[in-house]
């Protein structure tokens, strides 16, 4: 397995040393953020001049550290025992969460001018959403994700096109690269959805009914790119005879999923009204291969996946995704119809919609149709799977090849 160098992460945390706060490694499991740490992190401190006694790497999940578990003082001193002068001292400290009162420990930390604090956890606690709450507003996360398309190529055998198709069937987490043949990776992602995430939220939220937990990922999984809510999901349940079951516990599980990374929810916009429409709403997996686990690699459906593919993509670079609405009015009649993704970045947004192909005039003029009844001037890009150049129509909508999107950063600008 070849070495993925992680820049984009990697210089989010280089521009955030000794900002007096602590960095928070935050993503679904198995995701590399230990790796980020450790070497890519370690490596560039020494390469600017970082005495190796400086670096202090502590891994909770070892044996010689399980002492310190329950005795968060004693981890207290131990920390402090490698402070050797007034330089800069940097903690990698990783599975902190195996700590009592973590948070205390590292909130003191932050008391001395000569430390400098970088933490993961591969919980479900730690993993939440809620996480940077625990640190009382002094922590500054820096979100990872599976391997983007731009990171999973170099890696990966073959050409550019057997790498798409590897990717958009099993994935991104970086030991899928690990594994050579098809029946590994297939064995990996299973393995990891059911004996790592769904023993954490189990576990942690004290769930029951792991049936309906595990029925509700399948049901998303079979839906990607669909609109779907709580209630509809319930009425499902319902519908096939589920009698005790609540619209709070639907309510409950979803959240978990999202907690832990599994699954990412994209709200609707009116993008006249300038308001969110709260339901119904879009669900998409962090990892494409983790939802093709699910259903056996049965349910391959090309639209879908690009469409979840591009979101996912739009994520990593930062961008602010919803679901767009637009109102049409024709006919005396008025309809909505639906913009893919709506993506804000400070005072840059664009509208973007996924097509897999675009092989007739009638069928570009039906995918710009929603762009249409948009009153401002923002970019409007439609990204198809055809390995095209990039083009304008007439209205001036950008036309893109999924290839040029996905490798290229500045694509969006072109």
């Amino acid at each position: 397995m070849k070495e993925i160098i992680r820049q984009h992460y990697l210089e989010q945390l280089i521009s955030r040393e000794r900002n007096g706060l602590i960095k928070v490694i935050t993503g679904i499991r198995r995701c590399g953020k230990s790796y980020l740490l450790d070497p890519l992190f370690r490596t560039s401190l020494r390469e600017n001049g970082v005495p190796d006694d400086h670096i202090i790497k502590i891994e909770l999940d070892r044996i010689q550290n399980q002492k310190y578990h329950h005795d968060p003082a004693a981890f207290n001193d131990y920390l402090f025992s490698f402070i050797k002068d007034d330089a800069m001292h940097y903690f990698l400290l990783d599975e902190i969460q195996m700590v009592d009162d973590f948070e205390l420990v590292l909130n003191g930390l932050l008391y001395e001018k000569n430390i400098d604090v970088y933490v993961t956890g591969s919980n479900s606690r730690f993993l939440s959403t809620d996480i940077i709450t625990e640190f009382r507003g002094r922590s500054d996360q820096v979100r990872v994700h599976p391997l983007a398309f731009a990171e999973f190529l170099p890696a990966s055998p073959g050409d550019r096109y057997e790498a798409l198709q590897d990717y958009m069937t099993y994935g991104g987490m970086p030991l899928v690269l690990a594994q050579d043949t098809p029946e590994g990776k297939s064995a990996y992602l299973k393995d990891l959805f059911s004996q790592t995430y769904f023993r954490d939220i189990i576990e942690r939220n004290h769930i029951h009914r792991t049936d309906i937990l595990d029925d509700i990922v399948n049901i998303l999984a079979s839906s990607i790119g669909s609109l779907t809510n709580p209630q509809k999901i319930f009425d499902t349940f319902r519908s096939n005879g589920e009698k005790e079951l609540s619209l709070n516990t639907i309510n409950a599980y979803l959240s978990h999923l999202e907690d832990a990374f599994i699954i990412q929810k994209a709200t609707r916009y009116d993008i006249k009204g300038r308001k969110y429409i709260r339901t119904p709403a879009k669900y998409y997996f962090t990892d494409l291969g983790l939802r093709n686990a699910r259903l056996n690699f049965r349910q391959q459906e090309e639209t879908h996946l690009m469409e979840n593919l591009i979101y996912n993509e739009l994520l990593v670079r930062g961008y602010n995704v919803d679901v767009g609405v637009v109102e049409i009015r024709e006919r005396n009649q008025r309809k909505r119809t639906e913009v893919d993704f709506v993506c804000n970045q400070g005072s840059r947004r664009y509208y973007i919609q996924s097509a897999l192909h675009l092989e007739t005039r009638e069928k570009t003029e039906q995918e710009s149709r929603p762009f249409r009844h948009i009153d401002d001037n923002f970019k409007k890009i439609i990204i198809v799977k055809d390995m095209i150049r990039p083009w304008h129509t007439e209205d001036g909508i950008l036309i893109l090849g999924l290839f040029d999107f996905l490798l290229k950063t500045d694509s969006l600008d072109a």
